[in-house]
């Protein structure tokens, strides 16, 4: 009804709330079978969790493409395999993490670990599963600063060939006001890396202390850069109708892998910086390429 009163011919609202039904459902699922899991004495079976996070993932993509019109394009999923990897990835909404679950464990076939803060632990499904897989949530409310950090890099010890352990550096959600306000603190403390951060315009400056910590968990393995467009402004309830009123709501993921060996072991928040300007223009450049396919 408030789609035909707006007007709305592609009837967003109810699209929206289509696929809430549906991660609704798949969370009551994927909470019914963690509790069969405990009750066979499988609590602890990793493989078997990792099989759930891959039916969830694969549920809420297939929810995305039926209810919203969401494409998502991974470009070059090759270039994650072979691990173990850490991977730095951009966040722009509530989905890229998501979208980066699947396109890692249901399209390379590999087992991630993510740095989650804390407060997902609301989420049932994601608190049960996700603490019964090595993943580690994140207070960053926390006077323990260090005791947080140690438990990043612990995340990434002893990482297989099939793992991979993901953090995203920046935080928190970007946007244009965050990246202000971010940008103004840093130039309080050191104006140099603000002068330098100040060309971001996609991205927000990257926290470097997780990502080293991190990195330097698995001081062997290669990192890999993550990076995507189409999911800015999705991190409000507003946003996402202004996506749902599109034609055509198309996503794009894609890596760069760096050798271990061309990563600097001094000073690796200088070349993080770097690492992100880069990205910052990478993203800049596919929005430019997925305007011109609309």
């Amino acid at each position: 009804m408030l789609d035909l009163l707006r007007r709305k011919w592609r009837f967003p609202i109810v699209r929206l709330i289509a696929f809430l039904l549906c991660w609704t459902w798949l969370e009551i699922a994927g909470v019914v079978a963690s509790i069969a899991f405990w009750v066979v004495g499988q609590k602890r079976n990793s493989l078997l969790h990792y099989k759930l996070q891959r039916w969830w993932a694969g549920g809420l993509i297939r929810a995305l493409r039926v209810t919203v019109g969401l494409r998502i394009d991974v470009q070059n999923p090759e270039v994650l395999v072979p691990g173990p990897l850490v991977v730095l990835s951009r966040h722009a909404s509530l989905a890229d993490s998501l979208v980066s679950a699947w396109a890692m464990g249901n399209v390379a076939g590999l087992h991630p670990r993510y740095v989650l803060k804390r407060e997902l632990m609301l989420d049932p499904c994601l608190d049960i599963v996700g603490h019964r897989l090595p993943n580690y949530f994140l207070n960053r409310s926390s006077d323990n600063v260090q005791g947080e950090l140690a438990g990043v890099a612990e995340l990434s010890h002893n990482l297989g060939h099939s793992d991979v352990a993901v953090i995203f550096p920046e935080g928190t959600r970007a946007n244009a006001v965050k990246r202000q306000r971010v940008l103004e603190k840093i130039k309080e403390r050191n104006p140099e890396r603000a002068q330098l951060l100040e060309p971001l315009t996609m991205l927000l400056p990257p926290k470097p202390a997780g990502a080293i910590a991190l990195m330097q968990g698995a001081p062997h393995c290669d990192v890999v850069i993550a990076g995507h467009v189409g999911f800015d402004g999705l991190d409000t309830f507003g946003g996402m109708l202004r996506h749902l009123e599109q034609e055509n709501v198309r996503c794009v993921m894609w890596f760069r892998r760096i050798a271990r060996a061309d990563i600097p072991t001094e000073n690796m928040a200088a070349w993080l910086d770097q690492q992100w300007l880069m990205l910052d223009t990478e993203v800049k450049t596919q929005n430019e390429v997925l305007k011109g396919m609309k």
